[in-house]
């Protein structure tokens, strides 16, 4: 009777320890989180982080990419979960129940065509270029050609995170405005050599012929780069199921590790 019991014993255990290892794609394989994310964002590292969260978890994404702000909202009408943000809520925002969560420090680079003898310019001459108050490159000790100014749309994170960083008060001029803020890649990348844009470094990154410059011998990534974008996610009251699930994934050691092959911060 005692083998006997001893055997059932070891079976029971047995048991346990194959349900405990049970993957938990298995116990989520039917849940779904609705994701409405930033078009910087998404271009940075979401298409290869969503599928890692989905394979991991077993939870699949229904995605929506717009601006930050119509993410944000997105949120509000309960249209969508969780939003990926790269601009912080408003205390009004607050006030309905929305909670942020920082998780990304990221550079925002400014890019031109990769033919641009360019390499560096100061926080003032990029401040008197998207001003208008500098117009062509010979000015800031490139050849004699035409400055033209691709700016991503003044709804997104990208241009609000510039005008402040950047513009001090002063007005951003374009001579193209693109809808969401991943745009100016196409653009610089098809435009004459003249072009010049800002945008997240993790999404320039898969871009490598766009050449990125320095401000003030600092490329972004370095210590002391002047410029950059807090990413945040951004949910109504605070996260639980599926949404808990997916934040816990993107702040994890596997979440980070994706941060830093982009060329991004982790926060957290």
């Amino acid at each position: 009777m005692k083998k006997m019991m001893s055997i059932l014993n070891v079976l029971f255990a047995s048991l346990l320890v194959l349900w405990a290892i049970v993957p938990q794609a298995v116990a989520n394989a039917d849940q779904k989180l609705r994701y409405s994310c930033s078009a910087q964002i998404y271009e940075a590292f979401e298409k290869s982080r969503l599928d890692a969260f989905t394979k991991e978890t077993g939870i699949s994404i229904d995605l929506f990419v717009a601006s930050s702000k119509s993410c944000v909202y997105r949120v509000m009408q309960d249209m969508t979960d969780i939003a990926g943000s790269t601009r912080a809520i408003y205390q009004r925002h607050k006030d309905f129940g929305l909670k942020e969560i920082p998780f990304c420090k990221d550079p925002l680079a400014v890019i031109t065509h990769k033919d641009s003898i360019v390499n560096n310019l100061s926080p003032e001459q990029l401040q008197q270029i998207f001003s208008g108050g500098i117009t062509n490159w010979k000015e800031v000790g490139g050849p004699d050609l035409l400055i033209t100014l691709v700016v991503p749309g003044n709804e997104t994170g990208a241009h609000k995170n510039f005008k402040r960083q950047v513009m001090t008060h002063k007005e951003i001029k374009y001579d193209y405005l693109t809808y969401t803020s991943t745009r100016v890649l196409e653009a610089i990348e098809q435009l004459p050599a003249g072009a010049i844009s800002f945008i997240s470094r993790g999404a320039q990154i898969t871009h490598p012929n766009i050449k990125v410059l320095s401000i003030d011998g600092k490329k972004p990534g370095d210590r002391d780069y002047p410029y950059y974008q807090i990413f945040y996610l951004v949910s109504k009251g605070e996260p639980r199921g599926s949404v808990k699930v997916f934040i816990d994934f993107i702040t994890s050691k596997k979440g980070k590790s994706i941060i830093l092959e982009r060329g991004m911060l982790p926060i957290n």
